[in-house]
């Protein structure tokens, strides 16, 4: 429980870091309240530096939308993975006890594979052995037939 609640704490600053990055973005990119665009803006409109900074700035609001968006999905997911407070002593234990009999069966049906896998290996090696001596055998007698 403790790990889940550590990926939450991460996962909020995680979230409050976009949302500082974002608002840095805003402010970076803004003009003063109470201002209009002046005449070098309006000429800058004419040569299209206006629209790569619209792109820009579109850019980053689609990045941080889905970044703070994600960020709270991730956020919700580890809140209901959290256990409820209704969760007592006895629930956990009975649950580490579930758990534990299906390790020590994922264990003992590892070790069955295990084994068959072992003995496979061996009927493998035994048989290029056999084809091993077989070449060989046939090698030789290749040779003993062409002197």
């Amino acid at each position: 429980m403790a790990d889940r609640i550590t990926q939450l704490q991460d996962a909020i600053n995680q979230l409050s870091n976009h949302f500082c990055n974002s608002i840095g973005v805003l402010q970076q990119d803004s003009l003063p309240t109470g201002q209009e665009p002046d005449s070098s803006h309006k000429d800058a409109t004419s040569t299209g530096a206006t629209t790569t900074t619209t792109t820009t700035q579109d850019a980053n609001t689609m990045l941080f939308a889905s970044l703070i968006t994600r960020t709270a999905q991730d956020i919700d997911i580890l809140i209901d993975s959290l256990p409820s407070h209704e969760y007592t002593e006895e629930m956990q234990v009975q649950s580490l006890q579930k758990l534990e009999a299906e390790n020590q069966e994922c264990c003992r049906i590892l070790r069955e594979t295990i084994s068959k896998g072992e003995a496979l290996l061996e009927c493998i090696r035994k048989a290029q052995k056999e084809i091993a001596e077989t070449q060989l055998e046939l090698r030789a007698q290749v040779s003993a037939s062409k002197n």
